[in-house]
């Protein structure tokens, strides 16, 4: 009888501490690192998101400027390389976690970037194609899709940045050892090296 008494009474012992533990638990930092690795895959999302807006405007921006200017050739062929390259590289919720994978995305993404700038100079030399209605306004979607990835991007790295660092400082580095042993810390967008050049000012 008394065995009986004991075992409901460690039942109902174990029924009440069973909250406080989890909410002890909750409060103590376990659940950070899965919530901040969420919001980064949720901000990886949004940059590829952008950067596919920008792919499907590339082909009608092209065609648009082909008309205008078909000596432009090497200009135009340039940037449908590019974006032939840049949506060739599989990217996935693995990419932000793999140093190799991530370094390959960003070159393709910059060189896309690059070409599109020489692009969109071409137009300076035509001003029947400067005034053409159909080309302001890709210009225009174009201009808004690269400010809506630079905003994703620095969504991403913020979020990456508390990811990261709740991995690597205390208490989360103590539930990374334990608990999630198998997260990585995550990749970060680096400005390219012609970015970094001071550009030369002549008068």
């Amino acid at each position: 009888m008394s065995s009986a008494i004991a075992s409901a009474s460690s039942k109902t012992r174990f029924l009440f501490l069973m909250p406080l533990l989890g909410l002890l638990l909750t409060g103590c930092g376990v659940n950070s690192i899965p919530t901040y690795e969420e919001q980064a895959k949720a901000k990886w999302s949004e940059v590829l998101n952008q950067y596919q807006r920008r792919n499907d405007l590339i082909p009608n921006l092209v065609e648009t400027v082909k008309g205008f200017a078909h000596q432009e050739s090497t200009v135009l062929e340039a940037v449908t390389e590019a974006r032939a390259q840049a949506t060739s590289i599989q990217v996935d919720a693995s990419t932000i976690t793999d140093p190799e994978a991530f370094k390959k995305f960003q070159a393709a993404q910059g060189q896309l970037s690059g070409a599109l700038g020489r692009l969109l100079a071409v137009s300076e030399n035509y001003p029947d194609l400067k005034s053409n209605a159909n080309f302001l306004a890709l210009q225009s979607q174009l201009e808004g899709t690269e400010n809506r990835i630079a905003v994703a991007r620095r969504d991403y790295i913020e979020a990456v940045r508390l990811y990261n660092t709740e991995l690597s400082t205390y208490p989360g580095k103590i539930w990374a050892s334990l608990l999630y042993s198998s997260k990585k810390p995550m990749e970060e967008f680096t400005i390219n090296d012609s970015a970094k050049l001071v550009p030369a000012v002549k008068f």
